[in-house]
């Protein structure tokens, strides 16, 4: 029987080291990234609607989305696509939606009531959806949209930078996006930042 002592691999000695060094770096790394989440939550008001956007405050992308084919609207004619270049003279709320979002449905009938609001322009941005589908969830709920565009595939919604739906971009008249939330509307959302805005953007 050999009393020799088992031989090490090559860079069995040096891999220690490095293994010891991670060990005391993970704690460090788990602060970091919890004290970077607790200060964006503090910037944003702990509201994760408030989440910052890099678009907020340049201008809006000069998309033109075509029309939901076969959306009408109240008046039979078929509702347009956006072109937010023929959208002046007001602000504008463009809102990212899906008949497929859950959320969406629970931010319909806040959209509903905005629809009424005569100081700006409502408009949807219509993402990866089906048509049918589409046609389908606003004849149900309702259509709050004075133009819908489709973006099938969510090029638009990148160039806009969209995190997932539903989100709301609020355009001032100069095309300037002023404001963006994340996730759906709601009454405390409306009430406490949307509308003052709209006030301010709208000068009354």
């Amino acid at each position: 029987m050999s009393d020799t002592a088992p031989q090490q691999k090559p860079g069995q000695n040096a891999e220690r080291p490095r293994r010891r060094l991670w060990l005391v770096a993970l704690p460090l790394v788990l602060f970091l990234a919890l004290a970077g989440l607790f200060f964006s939550r503090l910037e944003t008001g702990g509201d994760p609607s408030r989440i910052p956007s890099a678009l907020v405050g340049k201008p809006a992308p000069r998309i033109a989305l075509p029309p939901l084919e076969g959306l009408k609207g109240p008046g039979g004619a078929p509702l347009p696509g956006i072109e937010l270049a023929a959208l002046g003279g007001k602000p504008t709320l463009v809102n990212v939606w899906a008949s497929w979002c859950g959320p969406c449905r629970d931010e319909h009938p806040v959209l509903m009531q905005l629809a009424r609001d005569g100081r700006f322009n409502l408009v949807g941005i219509n993402y990866k959806d089906a048509p049918e589908n589409a046609r389908r969830f606003l004849g149900q709920y309702g259509l709050p949209f004075q133009a819908v565009g489709v973006d099938p595939k969510g090029r638009a919604a990148i160039e806009w930078g969209v995190y997932g739906v539903p989100e709301t971009f609020v355009v001032a008249k100069d095309g300037t996006i002023v404001h963006k939330f994340v996730g759906p509307l709601t009454a405390e959302a409306v009430n406490g930042t949307l509308l003052p805005l709209i006030a301010r953007l709208s000068g009354n």
